[in-house]
């Protein structure tokens, strides 16, 4: 008996230590694990101070991938998308041994493959090494990428490259560019029924694709058969489930944002390779100046755009911006970005003469100022109408935009003078020739929308300049520089507050 006892035990001994080197040597086999490249690149996105996705860009091939939200996915997409493709998924090592002696019996039971045994961590690590599916070699390595994927980087790490890297067709990796691409929004606002589908999806993305009248009926089946099994296991109630099911599939693809597309695109070539772009622009506001434009250019011709800036006098702050009217559209320059490009200013700079003019002493509002026939050496300017209404007020003169009386007050000021205080406000004026001229004060020297709006900041401001910005905390450090006095600023902020808007409204 004690013989027997004996040999019962060393031979349990020996098997525990056998057992003990078989594991030793399988996490050897494991850590060994040659992984594939980690690092999935997406495109660049531009966002709005809300965290609104105004422009979107895809990778350098053309494939649209984007990172996950950082605002998330809605939580059924993730929990149908386990309860579909891997219902242990946050209890297995990156395999699921159950599922695959279910698909064995399966296989020998009924003479062809029921189901497959991939877990999501096998189908991210066949994702990353965008190698063969079927063969069984090709299963065995992802499978061991699998267990080292596990090990190295845990469940959340994974499931978010899976998140990036599931095929959608065509050129559309991950759930966030097929939830753009299909529905129009982000994934955190997934229905149940656009949750379904987008579950459904990468098992057969070009066969299911529903925007394709051949594929429709099996994508609206296999998107079904994902709210079924979500109901079966208590994801979504009864309601929701009839809700779901007759939902319609969307029936083409979207566009991507593309809001402030030319501000989105000198960002992205300011920060090559930035994955998230963040703006001080207003969403809300940025529509209302995009639909704007377009009303603005409607029914012109066609080379004719428009281009607005809308800026937080207080902050800098940059709050819409559109470069061009109709962007992309070549025959109206919509590529060229007119918030930038030098322009005349037309008449647009005389209220900051009158400003420094006022700050000077020379005038004030109820001033009287000639506005008759003048010479100007060899030039004489004319009104707009070419008209003269003699002696007017300062404030009548600037109301209407009157041309003499302010070329006037420039040969006062001085040319050098006025360009020294629109620089002093941030206003890069292009100008002919060394030394400036009085015709600068009537569009003769070239600016930007951007430095045209910086300086009517400084009327705001009670005389002081901030310089513009789209970046979060790119405000200036230094102190707004000071252009002309706060009574200057008030004065003619008065007079052009009385100015009908056109139409008189």
């Amino acid at each position: 008996m004690g013989r027997r006892l004996l040999a019962l035990a060393l031979a349990a001994g020996l098997l525990a230590h056998g057992a003990d080197r078989a594991r030793a040597a399988w996490d050897r086999w494991i850590d060994a694990t040659e992984l594939p490249a980690l690092t999935v690149p997406v495109g660049t996105e531009v966002l709005a101070r809300d965290g609104t996705l105004l422009r979107a860009f895809p990778v350098g091939d053309g494939l649209w991938r984007l990172a996950p939200p950082q605002s998330g996915v809605d939580p059924r997409f993730l929990s149908m998308l386990v309860g579909w493709e891997d219902r242990r998924f946050y209890s297995h090592d990156g395999v699921d041994r159950r599922a695959i002696l279910r698909a064995a019996w399966q296989t020998l039971r009924h003479g062809r493959v029921v189901s497959g045994a991939s877990t999501l961590s096998m189908q991210t690590a066949r994702l990353l090494e965008r190698g063969p599916t079927g063969d069984w070699r090709a299963k065995l390595r992802q499978a061991r990428v699998a267990l080292a994927l596990e090990r190295r980087l845990g469940k959340e790490r994974i499931l978010d490259l899976y998140l990036r890297l599931a095929p959608y067709g065509g050129n559309t990796e991950g759930v966030r560019a097929a939830s753009l691409m299909w529905f129009g929004k982000e994934p955190r606002r997934l229905t149940p029924a656009e949750s379904a589908l987008l579950v459904a999806l990468p098992q057969a993305p070009e066969s299911r694709r529903p925007d394709l009248a051949a594929a429709r009926p099996a994508a609206l089946a296999a998107r079904n058969r994902v709210i079924e099994r979500a109901h079966a296991l208590g994801i979504i109630d009864a309601e929701a489930t009839q809700t779901a099911r007759a939902a319609p599939l969307p029936d083409r693809r979207r566009a991507f944002p593309a809001r402030a597309a030319l501000l989105a695109d000198r960002l992205r070539r300011e920060n090559p390779g930035a994955p998230r772009i963040e703006t001080t622009i207003d969403a809300r506001l940025q529509a209302a100046a995009e639909r704007l434009a377009a009303r603005a250019v409607a029914g012109q011709a066609a080379q004719v755009s428009a281009a607005i800036l809308l800026a937080d006098h207080r902050s800098g702050e940059i709050l819409a911006e559109v470069g061009a009217a109709q962007f992309a559209d070549s025959a109206s320059g919509g590529f060229v970005d007119m918030t930038r490009a030098l322009r005349s200013p037309g008449s647009t700079l005389k209220p900051l003469v009158y400003a420094l003019a006022m700050d000077e002493g020379l005038i004030h509002p109820e001033t009287l100022i000639e506005d008759r026939p003048a010479a100007f050496g060899r030039w004489q300017p004319q009104n707009f109408d070419n008209r003269f209404r003699g002696t007017v007020t300062v404030r009548q003169a600037l109301v209407e935009s009157l041309n003499i009386p302010v070329v006037r007050l420039a040969e006062a000021l001085g040319p050098a003078r006025i360009m020294a205080s629109l620089r002093q406000a941030g206003m890069q004026l292009s100008q002919q020739g060394d030394q400036p001229g009085l015709a600068v004060v009537l569009g003769g020297a070239g600016v930007s929308l951007h430095d045209l709006v910086q300086g009517y900041g400084a009327l705001a401001r009670g005389g002081r300049a901030l310089r513009l910005h789209e970046r979060p905390g790119a405000g200036p450090e230094a102190a707004a520089a000071p252009v002309f006095g706060r009574a200057a600023a008030w004065q003619v902020a008065h007079v052009l507050a009385g100015i009908a808007p056109p139409g008189g409204r």
